[in-house]
């Protein structure tokens, strides 16, 4: 969400950065909207000054006998009573409509972000890993996959396109990366674990920038909440509404949690196998800070991420998304690529955004800084520590060998129950 006021003060600022998003300029309609809005309002309190002026008038005129300048006031005032409903009216559809549009507008850029259109014009900022270097043609992980446990005609005939049944050792081998992600998150990189609502109302959708522009990509209920699409929406929404006390420290959440999305907008993109699935489970790690420390605090996150594909051997890339790849709230964005042998490329495993204090401000969560008077919004932070699911394929398709089973991570021994390589079925 964004301050009416910095846009007025600052309205080809705005513009520019909104450029940078291939936007058009909006500033000045804004300002406008905001003035007629203002304008409304301030009738309203002239209305208002001059209903209560009256009526005391009408007990001086009474006081004095003078019965028609009563007359004549209460007839004033009773005018104003009947003509400031519908102001009032006004003034709230102004507001509305300023407030509909300024919650449609993407988050800006920071200064740093690299320009560009789309996810060609990303700058990739290192690589971790050597690929590995089979003596037999590397397998997708939707071909190796079936023989080891992981049925997609079953999830389909129950549930469609886009889910799929773990059966034995796969699940076993899901489950245990699940726990070796939020052990590593909690136990080495400062997070506390959580446990949280699955099911949401609009306006913790709202509050991290899901709702209204992501309608359609959502599963709603029919009593009115919506599934949540990532542990992000409940992790950050801890604070809505609050005055967090003392952020002299980040505040780092984690949550291990099914996540679901529609997926409307990625309709004909990875639909064979796990990669992009309606139900599949995440990591997420968040982070509460003041704006001096989220510089750093990024910095942080992006390294908790990167440690879980560290201590798993799998090679990725650190990629800087530039302004017209970011998403929606982000004010910058790392993604970090996974190696997939079976394809011969590198797919996003997790993407690490600061988002300022646009969510904050639809939240309406704050802190008090030391030494000055009122408060402050929050910034916040999110990103994948990791998905799940691509995780699983990255080891499916790097630890694959020859006869198609798979080797387990060594980091994973102690969460597999001695199991140290997924066989297929006879």
């Amino acid at each position: 969400m964004h301050d009416i006021r910095l846009i007025r003060e600052n309205p080809e600022k705005f513009d520019a950065a909104l450029a940078l998003r291939g936007l058009d300029p909006m500033a000045a309609r804004l300002a406008a909207m905001d003035e007629a809005r203002r304008a409304f309002s301030t009738r309203l309190q002239e209305m208002q000054g001059r209903r209560n002026e009256a009526s005391k008038l009408i007990g001086q005129a009474m006081a004095k006998g003078d019965t028609a300048q009563a007359e004549a006031l209460k007839a004033e005032v009773a005018e104003l009573k009947t003509a400031m409903p519908a102001l009032e009216e006004e003034e709230r559809q102004a507001a509305k409509l300023l407030d509909d549009i300024l919650a449609a507008i993407p988050n800006l850029p920071a200064d740093d972000v690299p320009h560009g259109a789309d996810e060609a014009d990303n700058v990739e900022v290192s690589r971790w890993g050597t690929p590995p270097a089979f003596a037999f043609p590397a397998v997708e992980h939707a071909d190796l996959g079936p023989a080891l446990g992981m049925d997609f005609e079953t999830a389909a005939k129950m549930s469609g396109a886009r889910f799929t049944f773990l059966r034995g050792q796969m699940a076993r081998l899901n489950r245990a990366l699940a726990q070796f992600m939020l052990d590593k998150q909690t136990s080495e990189n400062g997070y506390t674990e959580c446990n949280v609502p699955l099911l949401v109302r609009d306006e913790a959708m709202f509050g991290t920038g899901q709702l209204p522009k992501f309608f359609e990509d959502q599963f709603g209920t029919t009593d009115g909440r919506w599934l949540i699409p990532t542990a992000e929406v409940s992790l950050t929404n801890s604070v809505r509404e609050m005055i967090v006390d003392d952020l002299s420290a980040p505040i780092r959440l984690t949550a291990l949690t099914p996540c679901f999305r529609a997926e409307a907008g990625a309709a004909g993109r990875d639909t064979r196998g796990f990669i992009r699935q309606h139900q599949f489970e995440k990591v997420e790690l968040v982070a509460i800070c003041r704006p001096e420390d989220a510089q750093a605090e990024h910095d942080h996150m992006v390294r908790s991420a990167e440690s879980i594909l560290e201590a798993l051997g799998l090679p990725y890339r650190k990629v800087l998304l530039c302004t017209g790849d970011m998403g929606f709230g982000a004010r910058r964005t790392y993604d970090l690529e996974v190696w997939l042998p079976g394809q011969d490329s590198y797919r996003e495993i997790s993407s690490i955004s600061w988002c300022g204090d646009f969510q904050a401000r639809r939240m309406n969560a704050r802190y008090r800084p030391e030494g000055q008077k009122g408060t402050a919004f929050v910034h916040t932070l999110n990103g994948s520590g990791l998905a799940v699911g691509r995780t699983l394929v990255a080891v499916l398709e790097n630890y694959q060998q020859a006869d198609g089973s798979v080797t387990v991570p060594p980091a994973l021994l102690p969460y597999t129950g001695g199991m140290e390589r997924l066989v297929p079925a006879a």
